[in-house]
């Protein structure tokens, strides 16, 4: 199932705080982040819990709210 978050990661800096975290969880070429988007949309390509998703990027710092 793919998953989509609104989150305020909003430069290549807070990709790089991410990018381990969410490597990790989802596995690296499974996500990528809209920095163009004025909600800054996380897209997560293959999930099975968004709960993990939205608590792996919270702990690093910032915020998710899931919205697809």
């Amino acid at each position: 199932m793919e998953a989509k978050f609104k989150t305020n990661i909003k430069c290549s800096g807070c990709i790089a705080t991410v990018t381990p975290v969410l490597n990790e969880l989802v596995g690296p070429d499974n996500w990528q982040v809209d920095l163009q988007s004025p909600d800054k949309i996380l897209t997560v390509k293959k999930v099975e819990d968004k709960s993990e998703v939205r608590n792996a990027i919270e702990k690093a710092g910032f915020k998710a709210i899931d919205i697809a």
